[in-house]
């Protein structure tokens, strides 16, 4: 289901969501600003370290509940603090339909 149709749908992003960037979406390199770039057709945002991250753990097989306990051990930091960041970022990328919601 595509992050369009999850929101039409009234589906919400959950801790048990599966997500993963939507076809056409990557992230990129830019070498000339010295930053990562998240590209979509005809759009860019520019991402920090802790977006990067987020971005590279959304794999379309870990939920979001085990992507912040796996950044809750990598980082040796509160659980519920990382989930509330993760959901906030990942509800962003949804509504600019840079998502796809795999389970």
């Amino acid at each position: 289901m595509s992050a369009d149709a999850a929101m039409n749908s009234g589906t919400r992003i959950s801790g048990a969501s599966v997500v993963k960037l939507a076809r056409g979406v990557r992230l990129h390199e830019d070498p000339v600003r010295g930053q990562t770039v998240l590209l979509a057709p005809e759009r860019a945002m520019a991402l920090d370290d802790i977006a990067v991250a987020i971005v590279q753990a959304l794999d379309g097989e870990r939920s979001l509940d085990r992507i912040v306990d796996d950044f809750a051990q990598k980082f040796d930091a509160p659980a519920a603090e990382i989930a509330s960041d993760v959901r906030a970022f990942v509800e962003e990328l949804a509504n600019r339909r840079l998502l796809e919601i795999v389970a």
